[in-house]
């Protein structure tokens, strides 16, 4: 078995496709206009219209995730995160220093999802 994808599952895939553009700094692909994906050498990260699982009777709700968050490993996540910014942003955590070395800042993604950008320290 190999991991496939993460998806998120939304009514407002256009606008999550754009946060994710600017996080990745890369183009969704879209092979359909209810689905978009970012692929990298880590993980595929898919985006869905609620459209693709109305099959599945209610099981999936956009905008309720308060389980899971999805990290981004950056080079820098000061600038990173001062890049992503918007006036009025919901930031869940500024730019910090973890206990056990990692540099994290946490924020919202515009269907409430926490969107963590971190990177690892360096080797001295």
């Amino acid at each position: 078995m190999s991991f496939a994808s993460v998806r998120i599952v939304t009514d407002h895939l256009d606008a999550l496709v754009a946060f994710y553009e600017r996080v990745t700094g890369q183009r969704a692909e879209r092979p359909a206009p209810v689905f978009a994906q970012f692929s990298g050498p880590g993980a595929t990260l898919a985006i869905a219209s609620t459209a693709t699982v109305a099959m599945l009777d209610g099981a999936l709700v956009p905008a309720a995730n308060r389980s899971v968050f999805i990290e981004f490993e950056v080079a820098d996540v000061d600038a990173a995160f001062a890049a992503l910014q918007a006036p009025g942003g919901d930031v869940v955590l500024e730019p910090t220093t973890m206990p056990w070395g990692n540099r994290s800042a946490l924020m919202h993604d515009p269907d409430g999802n926490v969107v963590n950008l971190f990177s690892t320290p360096v080797a001295r």
